[in-house]
């Protein structure tokens, strides 16, 4: 029963509450910036680089004694081209162009976690209004926690209420942010949905009907978030390395793909061997400790 108080209830709520609140000051560093990237290739790959590297902070990762005066990203921002082992932003920047041009298009973000990764999302997706990539962007949210930050329709919207009510004097760029984003969702240009699919075990080739269908004919852009969304599109299978996105993904994806993941498990591909011996060399761990990630595209 979807209205009972079991249903409804978040066990991590408290962790994912306290992520929010430490989250404010590397919020302001991250907001200030997105709304001053131009509307070009160059300002898109900054504003994906925002997501990307936002799954690196998730709360697993996000330091435990963080408070909201503290910018625990600008550092990780800095280098965010640095550790990628494979980058299509410059093919996923043509496709966005394509969009400008037809008048925008609709665009989904298959979010991962809730705390400061949602910030990220929520600034992306701001760019992608701004900038008129997208007339819509649509929030495809989990419809109940399995893992300890999982991003729920009501997370997304507390972080909007919460950085509405945030004091302009100490983090201007933050709260004109949240007023902007409540803005969104009055309009309608941003849309929030849930759905069982996004917290099963499932490989994404076994989407069900509804939702692929959905996708298929409505979606010209799904930005795939996080290492778990990532492993599902893989099927948590082990395929070479180097096997191209394009094939493993692009053969099945019902619409355009741009997956974001920084590596948390031991699969992958699309990764050319010497960029992956080069990670293994420097790092490992590097399969497994959030330092490396990728930027996939299919169409």
């Amino acid at each position: 029963d979807e209205s009972s108080r079991g249903y409804q209830y978040d066990p991590f709520y408290k962790q994912k509450r306290a992520g929010l609140e430490s989250s404010t000051a590397s919020a302001e560093s991250v907001l200030s910036r997105v709304s001053q990237l131009p509307p070009t290739n160059d300002g898109l790959q900054v504003a994906l680089s925002m997501p990307l590297l936002g799954n690196k902070m998730d709360l697993s990762l996000w330091p435990a004694d963080a408070n909201m005066n503290e910018d625990v990203f600008a550092g990780i921002l800095e280098k965010a081209h640095e550790n990628l082992l494979h980058d299509d932003s410059e093919a996923v920047a043509q496709h966005c162009a394509g969009l400008r041009e037809n008048g925008g298009g609709m665009v989904d973000i298959i979010v991962d976690n809730a705390g400061f990764e949602v910030v990220t999302d929520l600034a992306a997706a701001q760019f992608l209004i701004d900038s008129k990539i997208a007339k819509t962007v649509t929030f495809q949210l989990k419809s109940h926690p399995t893992f300890v930050s999982d991003a729920l329709e009501k997370d997304l919207l507390e972080t909007v209420d919460y950085y509405c009510a945030l004091d302009p004097t100490k983090f201007p760029a933050a709260q004109s942010a949240g007023i902007k984003w409540k803005g969104y969702l009055a309009s309608g240009q941003w849309k929030c949905v849930d759905n069982a699919f996004w917290v099963q075990g499932a490989p994404m080739w076994k989407m069900h009907s509804p939702l692929h269908d959905d996708l298929k004919t409505r979606c010209d852009l799904a930005i795939v978030k996080g290492d778990a969304n990532y492993r599902r599109l893989l099927g948590d299978l082990e395929w070479e390395l180097s096997s191209p996105f394009d094939q493993v993904v692009g053969a099945y994806f019902p619409c355009p793909v741009c997956a974001l993941r920084m590596l948390k498990a031991e699969i992958g591909c699309g990764m050319a061997p010497e960029q992956t011996e080069r990670a293994s060399k420097e790092d490992a761990n590097w399969m497994v400790n959030g330092r490396y990630g990728v930027v996939h595209f299919s169409k």
